[in-house]
């Protein structure tokens, strides 16, 4: 339970006026974001760049599409530098991450945003898929958010770390066993990491999007409001700027005091549990 004071004063209750203009903190500089070639990712480094940030990209199998990021954040007047990265080369995640800092000249602000998922019933899986899935979503997210960690303690003024989860942190689906524990598992993490870094002045936190119009869901460069989802409150998919501007609020010093928390941005679709299983119609939600 919060400290509460029977005679609070000036001192223990800071107002507006005793704070001073710079009760936030300074804008931060520099991020990396990685899994920024396309979708989340690609939109969160633009939504960085807008905010004045010089912002490191990372690709995984769409070069083009990085570079294609880096044009855009540097048409915003903000620095750019792009680097290849595989998370399942675990030892070679932490050397990216470094290398990004240093040619940031620092490290502010860390989005782990690369992932990847199958729909593959846990009786079909096979343990390298399932290895596969959770070192990318899991291993290598915490390889990059540990090193991230440490470039901003080593810098001394603080930093936000970002994880890209996922619905699926706090609810399962059909056929995404491996998925889904990897989500659990990153959101564990971030609740984790924010109460060892949070006397360094690093927040964590973690954006759980529901269904984004990206790569990913197979809606590549389509416009969300024109597809039809009856069993979304909101109607549609969700645009990769929505998520971006979550992440976006969560960098900036705006969000000093947010920290361990997990922002759905699902159209409204967690809280579709009991009434979409009193409107099932069928079992074919059993199956793949």
């Amino acid at each position: 339970m919060a400290r509460m004071s029977d005679t609070p004063n000036s001192s223990d209750t800071p107002n507006s006026a005793a704070a001073g203009d710079d009760w936030a903190g300074a804008p931060f500089r520099t991020a990396i974001v990685t899994g920024s070639d396309s979708g989340i990712g690609r939109a969160a480094a633009v939504a960085l760049a807008r905010d004045g940030l010089d912002v490191g990209i990372t690709w995984h199998t769409d070069r083009d599409g990085a570079e294609a990021t880096a044009d855009e954040v540097r048409s915003l007047g903000a620095r750019a530098f792009v680097a290849h990265l595989d998370l399942t080369d675990i030892p070679s995640t932490g050397e990216v991450v470094d290398s990004l800092a240093d040619q940031l000249g620092g490290l502010d602000v860390f989005v782990s945003s690369s992932g990847t998922g199958a729909s593959t019933l846990l009786l079909d899986l096979d343990y390298d898929e399932w290895n596969h899935i959770i070192t990318t979503d899991l291993g290598g997210a915490f390889v990059g958010i540990q090193h991230a960690a440490k470039r901003m303690i080593a810098g001394g003024h603080g930093g936000r770390i970002i994880a890209v989860t996922s619905v699926h942190e706090h609810q399962p689906r059909v056929g995404s066993s491996a998925y889904d524990a990897a989500k659990h598992g990153l959101g564990g993490l971030v609740k984790t990491a924010a109460l060892e870094l949070g006397q360094y002045g690093i927040t964590v936190n973690a954006v759980a999007p529901g269904e984004i119009a990206t790569p990913m869901t197979g809606m590549t460069d389509q416009n969300p409001h024109d597809a039809s989802r009856p069993g979304v409150p909101l109607g549609r998919p969700g645009d990769a700027r929505e998520i971006a501007a979550v992440i976006a609020f969560l960098a900036s010093p705006q969000a000093s005091y947010v920290t361990g928390a997990s922002f759905v941005a699902d159209g409204g679709m967690l809280q579709m549990g009991p009434q979409a299983g009193s409107h099932l119609q069928s079992n074919d939600w059993r199956s793949v």
